[in-house]
């Protein structure tokens, strides 16, 4: 029986606090010719917060609202490189400038725009890109940093060479073998850099983000799939293989289905040919691909990170 004589002792476990969602539009005029880089900026800080919660001072809070005010100030002061490289400013300087604040976590995701040409001109008109949304999360203490980018919502699909044959049956299995089938998902991957804090050695996080987004499309373009399972980890092991920046892929891909109509009551032939894209329920299929010796880092939970 518990013992309610006695008060119950309760104590403050992990905690951060921060600003969310900063929509920042940096416009870089390089003469006619303009240039875009559109983010959503997440800011979360930790360290020496206990009073706060306990006591109500606030001698160590740095404002939310002065968070937000230096993701704007560090638009214009340094510009907008890369997603990456923003957010290394950004915990850089949160964590250096504030002694109680020992750890920055930045989350960006950047929206893509692409140009309108109109005539000669066109250098300064763009229209919003709907393939993917690009993602970034860095993370500082001061001593080890932790870089991660991907993507999410990019929709892909092969029309064939897939197939879905030979899995276990049993009473309540209706789901028929299938040899040529259509294999669609919307990739939600992330990847982690092995960078440390040398600034020679530093990723071109631009060109990695365009390189690592080309292997993953190519190797689900070129491999004969006999499941989702084995299409992830070829997407994984093609990142691996070509981009020794990396140590981690993770992936979550859900199975995007696409049923035969059975046309046969109206005397026709459905010779794979139309489909019922059904959008749930789904198939969900998540993994991780490594480099051999390495430690998985990245959440299971891809919406947690």
């Amino acid at each position: 029986m518990p013992d309610h004589s006695r008060p119950a002792r309760a104590v403050l476990g992990q905690n951060q606090y921060g600003k969310a969602e900063n929509r920042v539009v940096r416009i870089t005029r390089d003469g006619a010719t303009h240039h875009i880089k559109d983010l959503n900026v997440s800011v979360s800080l930790s360290g020496d917060m206990d009073d706060v919660h306990l006591s109500g001072s606030n001698a160590n809070v740095l404002p939310t609202d002065t968070t937000k005010n230096t993701v704007y100030a560090f638009a214009k002061e340094h510009g907008i490189a890369s997603a990456e490289q923003f957010g290394i400013h950004l915990a850089r300087h949160f964590v250096t400038s504030q002694p109680a604040i020992h750890r920055a976590r930045i989350r960006i995701e950047e929206y893509s725009w692409e140009r309108v040409a109109h005539g000669n001109e066109g250098a300064h008109s763009f229209v919003r890109k709907g393939q993917e949304t690009r993602l970034a999360q860095i993370m500082y203490d001061g001593s080890a940093w932790e870089v991660v980018s991907g993507l999410k919502d990019l929709t892909v699909m092969n029309s064939t060479d897939s197939e879905f044959w030979g899995y276990v049956k049993d009473k309540y299995t209706t789901l028929p073998e299938a040899h040529d089938r259509i294999l669609a998902t919307e990739v939600s991957a992330r990847w982690r850099f092995n960078w440390t804090d040398d600034a020679r050695e530093m990723p071109d996080w631009e060109a990695s983000y365009g390189q690592v987004k080309q292997h993953l499309l190519r190797a689900f373009a070129e491999t004969y799939s006999l499941s989702l399972q084995q299409t992830l980890y070829q997407m994984g092991v093609r990142i691996i293989d070509h981009a020794d920046e990396i140590d981690e892929v993770r992936f979550s891909l859900p199975n995007k289905h696409h049923f035969l109509v059975d046309l046969a009551p109206f005397g026709l032939k459905n010779d794979n040919e139309v489909y019922l894209a059904a959008d749930r329920p789904y198939g969900l299929i998540e993994a991780t691909v490594l480099r051999d010796g390495c430690e998985a880092k990245i959440p299971a939970d891809l919406t947690n990170l």
